[in-house]
């Protein structure tokens, strides 16, 4: 019987606001992930968990400053989990969490471990996006040669090419929003979330500080371009001579249709079923496939490519799918991406996303799981999809299955 990689437990810190304020800025990325570390030790019941942990695998957008320096190894440390195998540290930009997690599932299906904690982080009010640099931000003869675009340039050409108005994008807003204010107040989301402290015990947070209950598109209405800007100053023409047929790029995003910066930190414990039985856990679901795509740089559409091989690899049609999780950077993106799969309404981002919730870039797939597997639970279904795009053309997949 071949080796299944099994998902026995999922979980969270709330996400605090990056823009200021201090939700989560007095806890150090180190200390916010042994946190996270500690909480599976309390809530296996097994006090020698660590010595079983083949690998700790974290995703990070931007692994620099109090991020940088394999901080998967010095959160071990941290934790008093010396005794624990491994630490490492990937980056795939805002997918880097589902990534470390497909790998995690790869290496137990391959048989090179049996036992790893997967998932990601991103404290964006310590560390900046784009702190650690490189040649598609600074190097203007490879963003040239690689057609590569800030996404948010690309969010609003998704826009412009599938005519997608502004007033559609502010009202998806809204709609995350309210979905995600009233999975708060019923609890929906208190199966995975752990409660972060500082040393002394104390509360720093206990919930999701994002989300805005009173929200309306009339709100939104009057916020400029976000990326207007950023287009003029050369983007716009890049992606007009990639595309020719477009004839122009009308920024229609704003601060309130797009994602908010975050921090926070989300875990996947994993391992085939042998080392779940002797460890005394019990399944809640399988990994049942996994999928990486990439488009021109220029674009921000994977995700469709991405999704629809990770259905195809599972032996599925996306009818069988009975939640999707969709990460929601750009509302255009995800409007895009909910109409070209012919997803309804009500099985799509049930709980909010990012535009609401807010996106620690690390983190982000990691969230989405804990999302897509309780609220699978709670509804008694079995099939989950979940899907993130990436800059530089980049998206990945994941199709979750309980057992």
């Amino acid at each position: 019987m071949p080796t299944e990689a099994f998902i026995y437990d999922v979980l969270r810190s709330p996400r605090g606001r990056a823009n200021g304020s201090t939700d989560l800025y007095e806890v150090k990325p180190v200390d916010l992930l042994s946190q996270c570390l500690k909480a599976f030790q309390r809530r296996s019941g097994q006090e020698d968990l660590p010595a079983s942990i083949d690998d700790l695998l974290i995703g990070c957008n931007t692994p620099a400053g109090d991020q940088g320096y394999n901080l998967a190894r010095a959160a071990l440390l941290n934790a008093g989990w010396s005794n624990a195998r491994g630490g490492l540290q990937i980056n795939r930009f805002n997918t880097s969490g589902l990534e470390a997690i497909n790998l995690a599932a790869a290496r137990i299906v391959a048989g090179h471990g049996e036992v790893i904690i997967a998932g990601g982080i991103e404290c964006m009010s310590r560390v900046p996006t784009y702190l650690n640099g490189g040649p598609m931000m600074n190097d203007p003869s490879t963003i040239i040669n690689s057609h590569y675009i800030p996404q948010g340039v690309a969010a609003d050409l998704v826009a412009s090419t599938y005519g997608i108005r502004k007033e559609e994008l502010d009202a998806y807003a809204v709609h995350s929003h309210h979905k995600a204010c009233t999975a708060i107040k019923d609890g929906h989301f208190a199966a995975s979330i752990e409660t972060i402290t500082d040393d002394n015990g104390l509360v720093i947070l206990d919930k999701d500080a994002i989300p805005q209950p009173e929200l309306r598109v009339e709100d939104l209405a009057e916020l400029p371009p976000r990326f207007a800007e950023m287009g003029l100053a050369g983007f716009n023409e890049m992606a007009l001579h990639r595309f020719p047929l477009v004839d122009h790029v009308d920024h229609r995003h704003t601060f309130g249709n797009t994602s908010k910066a975050a921090d926070g930190c989300a875990l996947c414990l994993l391992g085939n079923r042998t080392a779940g039985e002797e460890l005394g856990l019990k399944p809640r679901a399988r990994i049942r496939a996994v999928a990486m795509s990439a488009v021109d740089a220029t674009l921000l559409t994977g995700g469709a490519n991405a999704s629809d091989l990770a259905v195809q690899k599972a032996g599925l049609t996306n009818k069988d799918i009975d939640l999707w999780e969709f990460n929601e950077s750009f509302a255009a993106s995800a409007i895009r991406f909910r109409r070209d799969q012919d997803i309804p309404h009500e099985n799509y981002n049930v709980l909010g996303g990012a535009i609401s919730l807010g996106e620690p870039l690390g983190a982000v797939g990691g969230m989405m799981l804990c999302h897509l597997l309780d609220e699978l639970e709670r509804r008694d279904l079995n099939l989950g999809s979940l899907t993130i795009d990436a800059g530089a053309g980049l998206a990945v997949s994941t199709i979750i299955e309980r057992v």
